[in-house]
């Protein structure tokens, strides 16, 4: 969640809040001075969000609308409102006191969130998710769980290959990773044999190892292939979305993808490069209290993705940027220790990545097709 600037409802506005579900979401309007205007329940689909948008806008004039879960039940709803010129604030943290008091139900959490807008303690201005970015992000989903499957096809491979026939197994297990999978797709096991008309038990199992093995190499091949064309697919998209990214010294397409994502399709909602560190849990954060003062420790918050990202930047560089050494050696020349002096990097990286996100002007680029 990015922190933005509060801005206050104009006097006698109402404020909106959603409590989002897949099937249903469920709306309450608040007045200026928090008083229950009134609430309902709406169907998740586009019919029900033009309802609820006119039902809120009964109420007077629409100064902001609170709705949960902004990135999966609620995206599409925030779409709609935004498409509008509905000011949309993020709101994923219930108020504990309220709920402890209060109990919980989808009306008080609607009214909960509405009121959380009001006073302001919740003001992220959720990601557009409409745009060049919220592609990149679907199809970096789709290649991460390519590659999971394919992960996992291998080491289904590996463990049967290992507990097989010995003439089998003497073959297989010296050969690399690709000269494994590539040999076990010439497999030919007898049609005979696996039918259970073998003659011997040992050409039974041989054959179902054999039919196993060439099975789980076609799949680890198909999800290679699939990993393959994503990975042009989204080095083209990224290319056309943040060219001066990409040419960053250790920024690659997949490392600018996940800055992207972080961003999202609206970078301005983050509004300075102090904020943007902050989503990536690179701002120290003050930890001082009673006679202790001027203490720092390292933020746990932000997106984890991309703070992992700014790591392998800073790692990187540490070892192949001459600037970046000559700083690296400056600061153990003062005392600092590796920790520290990576912590220091990855906030002076988090501010030149924010310096070269796509503005508005830049993010609406069309891609170049791309080769299937």
């Amino acid at each position: 969640m990015t922190t933005q600037m509060a801005i206050e409802p104009a006097a006698g506005a109402v404020i909106g809040g959603v409590d989002t579900h897949k099937n249903t979401h469920y709306a309450a309007a608040v007045d200026d001075h928090g008083r229950l205007l009134g609430h309902r329940e709406f169907p998740a689909n586009d019919r029900g969000y033009a309802d609820l948008l006119a039902w809120v806008q009964e109420h007077g004039e629409v100064g902001a609308i609170g709705v949960e879960s902004t990135g999966s039940f609620g995206a599409t709803l925030t779409r709609f409102l935004t498409a509008r010129e509905i000011r949309v604030v993020e709101v994923n943290r219930p108020n504990r006191l309220a709920r402890h008091m209060d109990g919980k139900s989808d009306r008080l959490d609607a009214e909960q969130i509405a009121r959380a807008v009001l006073g302001q303690t919740s003001t992220a201005t959720p990601k557009a998710k409409s745009g060049l970015v919220e592609v990149i992000r679907t199809l970096r989903v789709t290649r991460s769980s390519a590659v999971k499957a394919r992960t996992s096809a291998f080491n289904t491979l590996w463990g049967v290959m290992i507990g097989s026939p010995s003439p089998l197994r003497d073959e297989l297990v010296v050969l690399s990773k690709k000269t494994l999978v590539n040999r076990c797709l010439r497999l030919r096991p007898e049609t005979e044999d696996l039918l259970g008309l073998a003659t011997t038990p040992g050409r039974l199992l041989m054959a179902g190892v054999k039919a196993t093995l060439r099975g789980l190499a076609r799949r680890w091949k198909q999800l290679d292939d699939e990993i393959k064309a994503l990975n042009k697919q989204i080095g083209a998209l990224v290319h056309a979305a943040a060219p001066e990214l990409v040419e960053l010294h250790g920024v690659g397409v997949e490392i600018a993808g996940q800055f992207l994502v972080t961003a999202g399709d609206n970078p301005e909602r983050i509004r300075n490069e102090a904020a943007f560190a902050k989503l990536c849990g690179v701002a120290p954060q003050p930890a001082s209290s009673g006679r202790t003062t001027g203490r720092h420790r390292l933020s746990r918050g932000g997106d984890r993705a991309a703070n992992s990202a700014l790591y392998i930047v800073t790692i990187v560089r540490m070892r192949r940027h001459q600037p970046t050494r000559h700083y690296v050696e400056r600061r153990t020349a003062e005392g600092l220790r590796k920790r520290e002096i990576i912590r220091c990097l990855k906030r002076y990286i988090a501010r030149e990545i924010y310096a070269n996100l796509p503005r508005p002007s830049t993010a609406s680029v069309t891609p170049p097709p791309t080769a299937a």
